[in-house]
């Protein structure tokens, strides 16, 4: 099985989402999905990884990460290549899954659940108590809001007053009134506070028995987010905003995180997040995949949970689901009585559905000419800079050595 071409999908109406479809010669198509700046991205996957791919097993999806990975890291953990690889990943798996006629999670150890519980992102200011009712009448037991983060932009996260604070803890109080600990609660604070603003936000919010803080200031120290976890009772948990395993194994390893909540379109893909979820179960860390993007992504993230252990709870946006997923893929995700279910079908689980190329407001751009010579996990070493660059004799020949001598073990 070869890939023949790469293709992506954008839409107009959904600005921030990139869809990529891997083709191969034997009809099946993995499908991924990528979120933020996508032109960006868009433009990572057809000049800098598509020719790496066209003309390859698909099948081979380790072999691919890390030849993308060493590709591209010269520039960081992060950005548009970091994104296009989770995209792209996802995609291969899937084609993965269909070729085997299983679902993802069987090919990385197989179901040891057969649901896993969610939890909804909103928590809005007014109204409060009647959306948790809803959530409460779905079966929904736990949800995710950022009251603090609006009182962030007065001071850019320097000053919070006492008169501020019992702001944000209104919507929290009035719910531990309504329904007592009938759903749990975790508040995200979109790092905008200093670590002696976010030590008093964590504190003030003890006595309503938060689920987790996320992200009450910036994740650039984990030291200084090690003290926050030393300051309160409260897990600590973190985010989306740490990519790739590298950079979460500070943060678990120091012990500031008691929750790893990784952003698999943003992170590298199926295959980053399951050794992400390896590494946090070695320091019996539980995690709880993020999304508030798009639909594969949670159809992703759900194989994930499904064959790990320490799987704690999925994110997900209801109206999203119950509103413009539906539109673009089929089927949507099938989550019931506060739990999203397996996926059933082979592969990632979903499709986009056909109607959506057929859009006015598309934007499709294909990649099916591969690299002049094929590229092994060898002499990626080359890769970084054009043919053209290597104006200087002796580097030529060094690179014609490496070639003839790349691993007999490495082949298509």
């Amino acid at each position: 099985m070869k890939i023949t071409h790469i293709e992506t999908i954008r839409i107009d109406e959904r600005p921030e989402i990139i869809w990529v479809n891997v083709h191969t010669d034997s009809g099946f198509i993995g499908l991924g999905e990528t979120y933020y700046a996508p032109t960006v991205v868009e433009t990572a996957i057809h000049d800098h990884f598509g020719p790496l791919l066209i003309g390859r097993d698909p099948r081979n999806v380790e072999l691919h990460w890390d030849s993308m990975f060493r590709l591209s890291d010269h520039a960081g953990f992060g950005g548009a290549e970091m994104r296009a690889i989770s995209a792209i990943d996802m995609a291969l798996w899937d084609i993965k899954g269909q070729d085997a006629g299983v679902p993802v999670y069987d090919l990385l150890g197989g179901a040891v659940r057969n649901k896993i519980r969610v939890y909804a992102t909103g928590m809005p200011y007014v109204g409060v108590i009647d959306h948790v009712k809803k959530l409460l009448d779905k079966g929904i037991s736990a949800m995710k809001g950022g009251p603090t983060i609006p009182l962030a932009l007065a001071s850019d996260g320097q000053f919070l007053s006492p008169k501020d604070l019992d702001i944000a803890l209104k919507p929290i109080k009035e719910i531990r009134d309504a329904v007592g600990n009938d759903i749990q609660i975790a508040n995200d604070g979109h790092g905008k506070w200093t670590l002696p603003v976010a030590i008093r936000i964590a504190q003030a919010m003890e006595p309503y028995e938060i689920m987790w803080q996320e992200d009450l200031m910036p994740l650039l120290n984990p030291n200084a987010l090690r003290e926050l976890q030393n300051s309160t009772k409260t897990p600590i948990c973190i985010s989306e905003r740490l990519l790739s395993r590298w950079q979460i194994r500070e943060f678990i390893q120091n012990g500031s995180a008691r929750i790893v909540m990784p952003d698999l379109i943003w992170t590298g893909g199926i295959s980053e997040v399951h050794k992400i979820a390896i590494l946090a179960s070695i320091h019996q860390v539980p995690f709880a995949p993020h999304d508030a993007t798009g639909p594969v992504n949670i159809f992703a993230c759900a194989q994930i949970c499904i064959s790990s252990v320490n799987a704690m709870i999925q994110e997900f946006v209801p109206t999203y689901h119950e509103g413009w997923y539906g539109d673009f893929v089929d089927p949507n995700l099938d989550i019931s009585c506060g739990f999203l279910n397996a996926p059933e079908n082979p592969g990632i689980g979903t499709r986009l559905k056909p109607e959506v190329k057929k859009r006015k407001d598309v934007h499709i751009k294909i990649s099916d000419v591969p690299r002049e010579s094929p590229i092994d996990a060898w002499d990626v070493i080359d890769t970084w800079g054009s043919k053209n660059t290597y104006r200087n004799q002796a580097m030529e020949e060094e690179l014609k050595v490496l070639r003839k001598h790349r691993s007999p073990f490495i082949k298509e």
